[in-house]
């Protein structure tokens, strides 16, 4: 087709659509912006560091953040399940204490001040003997009695040991 036959075509399309008659664009609307509020995190907030490993052992740093204004008062342990896939607990036995990657510095009271932070190792074995092998796909922790579960991903191989470990809440690593 030449370009005398096309261009009738092209210009009763151009006409059609309102390009070149003079009038203004239809207004073009947006879709509502919808009003629902993002939830604040939590007073105390919990995260997982990445996943070390070393001759079959793994481990995690939880870090708890304090985010309320006021400081607070925590000690011992962090109540630690092991959860699939879908959010459900596994049959996991939980163990305070040292591991390999961590010494356990037993509960000690701490007074959290606004923004600051405190650790927690929790850590497991990859060994595989005999029988059906287990893995996690997020931990939920408990803070301090009374507080909510918080879910955090974390991925935990733990081969068929069925177990972790999970130290005191401290304010620094051990080096």
């Amino acid at each position: 087709m030449g370009i005398s036959k096309a261009l009738p075509v092209v210009v009763v399309a151009l006409v059609a659509v309102g390009c070149g008659s003079g009038e203004p664009p239809a207004p073009v609307t947006q879709a509502p912006v919808s009003s629902s509020r993002v939830a604040p995190p939590p007073a105390l907030a919990v995260s997982a560091g990445i996943v070390e490993a070393g001759l079959g052992h793994r481990a995690s740093v939880l870090t708890l953040t304090n985010n309320d204004a006021q400081a607070r008062t925590l000690n011992g342990y962090p109540t630690v399940r092991v959860l699939d896939g879908s959010g459900k607990p596994l049959d996991v036995q939980v163990h305070h204490g040292v591991s390999y990657f961590s010494p356990d510095p037993g509960p000690k009271a701490f007074t959290l001040g606004p923004h600051e932070k405190l650790m927690s190792v929790v850590s497991w074995s990859a060994t595989v003997t005999s029988g059906d092998t287990t893995t996690g796909a997020a931990v939920g922790v408990v803070a301090a009695p009374g507080e909510a579960e918080q879910t955090v991903p974390l991925k935990t191989d733990l081969g068929t040991t069925g177990e972790i470990t999970v130290t005191a809440w401290m304010k620094d690593l051990p080096k």
